[in-house]
Parts: C-alpha cells; sequence; structure tokens
C-alpha cells in the first residue's frame, strides 16, 4: 500500500495530563482555578481563529469502472472476432464472436442459463421477448413468460437481421444478460482461441468510474457506504463523490483489483457520474481524500494552546494574553485536526492571543 497521510491530531496528552494535576503546553505552568490571573507571560502567543476543520484520510486510487466480472462461453468453440478492449457495448450488439456467430448481449438481471424455444417457459423467456420488443422486433410479441408461436416469429425476424440461420430458437450460448449497458476491461481470448466454460473470454464492468483505493483495517469507519471524499483526478482536477461500498480484491476469486493486499479496498462513486472522468489517465494515481467528519466555522486554537486546569472541577483553559497581563479562562473542547483543536467559552472569541509554548 502506498504512503497515506491523516489529518488528524489526538488530545491524548493533554487528557493524560489531566490525571495528574496542571499542564500548561504553551507556558509551562497552570492555573489553580479559571479565570485567575498570571504575573508571567507566555513566551510565545498564537491567534485565536474562526476555521473549519476536517478530519479527514488521503490515500491514492485509481480509476475503474464497477462492477467487474468475467464473461465465459456457455458452449465450446473458437473465437472468430475477439472482443475490443475499452469497447462500450449495448443492447443487441456483439460481445465477440464465436464459430463465426455473434454472442449477443441483452439486458436483464436473470441469466442465460439455458437455449430457449417454442414451449418454454420462465423468468429467461421474458427478458427475451423485452429485448425483442426493445430491439423493434415485438410486432404481434405478446410479452410474458412463455415462449409461443408469436415469440419465435420475433426471433426468426431478429435472426434475419443478424444473419444467422432463422431457427425461430435462441442457441444455448448464443446470448448474454447483463443488467444493462458495459464497458469490455480486457479481452482474455484472442482471435482463433478455443474456449469454453471453464475460462473467461471476456472481462466487462459497468460504464459508471468509480475511483478505488485501498485502507487499512483500522479505517473501518471511514468504508461506511454514503461517507464523503474528495477526488483529486491524475489531471489535476478535483471531483467529489461519496463510498459506493467495499469490494473484494483482485487475486481473490474474481478479477477485482491487487491480489494478497491487506487492508480494505473501497468503491467511490464520482459525482456527475461518466463525465467526471472523461478524458482522465486511468493508469495514473488519483488521491482520495475521506472525510468523516467536518466542523464549519469554529473557533480553534493550536493544540498545545491548551491547559489541563487543576482542582476539583478540572477541565480546560486557555491563557488569555492582553497587552502586558494574561488571565486563564475556562474553555470547552472539541474536535480536533490538523494541529488545531475547537474552543469554545464565555468570552471566548475570534482574534484573541492565547498562551502557547516558544516555537
Amino acid at each position: 500500500m502506498k504512503r497515506s497521510t491523516t489529518a488528524l491530531v489526538a488530545l491524548g496528552a493533554v487528557t493524560a495530563a489531566a490525571a495528574g494535576g496542571v499542564l500548561f503546553l504553551g507556558a509551562g505552568g497552570g492555573a489553580d482555578a479559571a479565570g485567575k490571573g498570571r504575573d508571567g507571560l507566555p513566551p510565545a502567543t498564537a491567534t485565536v481563529v474562526r476555521t473549519d476543520l476536517v478530519l479527514s484520510k488521503t490515500v491514492d486510487g485509481r480509476i475503474d469502472f464497477a462492477q467487474r466480472r468475467a464473461v465465459k462461453s456457455a458452449v465450446e468453440g473458437t473465437v472468430t472476432v475477439a472482443a475490443t478492449e475499452g469497447k462500450t457495448v449495448r443492447r443487441g450488439e456483439a460481445l465477440y464472436e464465436l464459430n463465426d456467430k455473434p454472442v449477443t448481449l441483452l439486458y436483464g438481471p436473470v441469466p442465460a442459463f439455458r437455449g430457449m424455444k417454442k414451449g418454454h417457459r420462465g423468468s429467461d423467456v421474458l427478458q427475451l421477448e423485452r429485448n425483442l420488443r426493445d430491439l423493434g422486433y415485438g410486432a404481434g410479441l405478446y410479452v410474458d413468460t412463455e415462449y409461443g408461436e408469436d415469440t419465435e416469429a420475433a426471433v426468426r425476424r431478429w435472426q434475419k437481421h443478424l444473419n444467422r440461420e432463422t431457427t425461430g430458437r435462441v442457441g444455448r450460448g448464443d446470448v448474454v444478460f447483463q443488467p444493462g449497458e458495459v464497458r469490455v476491461v480486457t479481452a482474455d481470448a484472442a482471435l482463433a482461441d478455443q474456449v469454453g466454460p471453464d475460462a473467461p473470454v471476456l472481462t466487462i464492468a459497468s460504464t459508471r468510474p468509480v475511483v478505488r483505493a485501498l485502507l487499512e483495517q483500522t479505517d473501518g469507519a471511514l468504508t461506511a457506504r454514503g461517507t464523503k471524499v474528495e477526488v483529486t483526478l491524475p489531471s489535476g482536477k478535483t471531483v467529489p463523490g461519496k463510498v459506493a461500498g467495499t469490494v473484494r480484491p483482485e487475486g481473490e476469486d474474481g478479477a477485482e483489483g491487487g491480489g494478497g493486499q491487506e487492508g480494505i479496498t473501497v468503491e467511490v462513486v464520482l459525482d456527475g457520474g461518466s463525465r467526471a472522468a472523461s478524458g482522465e489517465d486511468a493508469e495514473a494515481a488519483a488521491s482520495v481524500t475521506f472525510v468523516s467528519e467536518a466542523r464549519k466555522g469554529v473557533l480553534a486554537v493550536p493544540v498545545e494552546a491548551v491547559v489541563a486546569l487543576r482542582g476539583e472541577n478540572g477541565g480546560y483553559g486557555l491563557q488569555v494574553v492582553k497587552g502586558g497581563t494574561s488571565e486563564m479562562i475556562r474553555v470547552e473542547t472539541g474536535m480536533t485536526a490538523d494541529g488545531r483543536i475547537e474552543v469554545s467559552g464565555a468570552g471566548l472569541r475570534a482574534g484573541m492571543k492565547v498562551g502557547v509554548a516558544k516555537p
């Protein structure tokens, strides 16, 4: 896995110090109670600012296409026209040709598990008839689950258009059903290769671009569906997106990516769909920033400005510097990110100077 950066700072040192008494990370002193003045001034100051704090993690990613899967031939034969890598194949078009006959893409969720002929019934028949109708061969066709004479006639018209023998039957391996149009990722079988059910002829994916990134096992919270991300594409363009889910890495019983890598492979959907990654170099790395939490327009100071207050009430404070004097005020702390911590409290405002350690 490539190096990743995490914009996240823990308040562990302050918390530990609170258990032991007094800690002023900025000036090396303490306060008996909030609001009491100090004789000495801190060695350096920082300004209270109003800003946005974001918890994020940035890792390398790569452009890909969703739902990769292999397509195998249902029957043995010789590849006479190989699949074209990078091509988008739509309903009624050939994925490849086997024994000089096109293997046609049709739409539907049920796989082509048999040949179909007159007298057959089933959801695959219903899918076939819907495709024949949508391809323009539905004249006189009653769309149902029965392969009747009307279905046979529609198949003959379709076969004639494809320059195939007009048998009125759909042979096993003649069609491949997929949910929608697909992109050919790889042509796994070349011209003249002998193929069959034991090996892929091609690998396809949906036409929806995604970015895949590898997170560590400890980053499970960032893999939740809907987590917001920002993706810097190879061209330098930044586009928003969100986590669609996790996928199996390549080499683990499938065509997915990264054989043997430890971690969690996350799939990110880009806002804007296919236009978002148009023209991008799929071989180059993208930068993916996962945003787990964001606080907008909060008051913040450097983490080292926080004072762990001594006494029964405990809590945290800031040493506010005004001219030649300073005053300790009690504050509530919140999110930390990029070396800053969210603070709030009575009288606290942007522009105030607070004590910190000498740089």
